[in-house]
């Protein structure tokens, strides 16, 4: 964290960009504004369809679409392929039900942004994406928070109400204060012992300090589907040229004055580089997907293209990604 760099105000909301959470007064209306951005653009985009994130097909017949090479041919729809004289396929719904949970991190050095959000706002903004993409038919969504005091445990259930009081609880948690580090791989044991249902686990971090959750992470594979969502800001990946600067680590508490030089600047670069590599070499060799969210681009678009990604990996489709507008451009 750089003391001095320009951190986001508790004002306006770019577009593009989650809710603030900051404010206690207004923790109500942010996930109310939430709420309706993840609605509007998630339902828009998937023209109503909720997309699973475990990936992998059901067993209830859904809606036919045309073969792409590599898809299974033994789900070949004859009767549309006739009718249409161009092959098609039947796609399968996922009929069972499914418990998720959510290991989110609120260490202190999620409590810091650059641009358009802090990277807590972030975590929130990812559990409200995960938890409606995969909500309804009897699923359950849980959630175990790693603070600078201790761990949190929300018990998984189903319902709006019960996502309104997880999301409430998130983002009403008290900050960790400066040198208190929260504890994830505790946080991810949790989802151990005792064992739980087979479902679907996703860890929401910064990743930032050793990379000793990866043990802690590949033991889930074997009973359930994993995801690793990573909240970055442009200050975690590059200093800026601003001359003296005060560097803090929240993790540790501990800051340095330093000037920030040309030499200076690539060494932080190249150390960044190599950590973000090592986070995403544990991640893959854990068996997680990794989603990237950053405070510098709009969230929802990255959470769409991992989505559509997933589901076109299961069902070996090859047909390009339907184009995700950006800033300032209609969808």
């Amino acid at each position: 964290m750089v003391e001095g760099a320009a951190v986001v105000r508790a004002g306006d909301t770019p577009p593009g960009a989650p809710p603030r959470f900051a404010d206690p007064v207004r923790i109500d209306s942010a996930l109310a504004n939430l709420e309706l951005t993840v609605r509007r653009r998630l339902d828009g985009l998937l023209q109503g369809n909720h997309l699973g994130l475990v990936p992998g097909p059901g067993s209830e017949p859904g809606d036919a679409r045309p073969y792409h090479p590599g898809d299974d041919v033994r789900r070949m729809d004859w009767s549309v392929t006739a009718r249409t004289t161009e092959a098609h396929i039947r796609q399968t719904v996922a009929d069972r039900e499914l418990e998720t949970w959510i290991v989110a991190d609120l260490s202190a050095s999620l409590d810091f942004g650059s641009t358009r959000c802090e990277k807590r706002d972030l975590v929130i903004a990812a559990t409200a994406a995960v938890a409606h993409l995969t909500q309804g038919g009897g699923n359950r969504v849980g959630a175990v928070l790693a603070t600078g005091g201790g761990i949190i445990r929300v018990p998984a259930r189903g319902g709006r109400a019960h996502l309104q009081y997880l999301l409430r609880t998130i983002a009403g948690t008290p900050r960790a204060s400066v040198g208190r580090r929260g504890d994830l791989t505790s946080a991810i044991e949790q989802l151990r012992r005792p064992p739980r249902r087979r479902g679907l686990a996703v860890v929401i971090s910064d990743f930032v300090g050793p990379v000793d959750w990866q043990r802690s992470l590949r033991a889930l594979s074997g009973r359930h589907e994993l995801i690793g969502v990573e909240v970055l800001d442009p200050l975690d990946l590059a200093l800026p040229d601003i001359g003296l600067a005060t560097l803090l680590d929240p993790e540790s508490g501990r800051s340095r004055e330093v000037r920030t030089t040309s030499a200076l600047r690539r060494s932080f670069a190249g150390q960044a580089a190599a950590h973000r590599a090592e986070v995403a070499t544990a991640l893959r060799r854990s068996g997680a997907g990794h989603l990237t969210l950053r405070t510098d681009r709009d969230w929802i678009a990255d959470v769409l293209r991992f989505v559509m990604g997933r589901k076109r990996g299961w069902t070996g489709a090859t047909a390009t990604t339907p184009p995700v507008a950006h800033e300032g451009e209609a969808w």
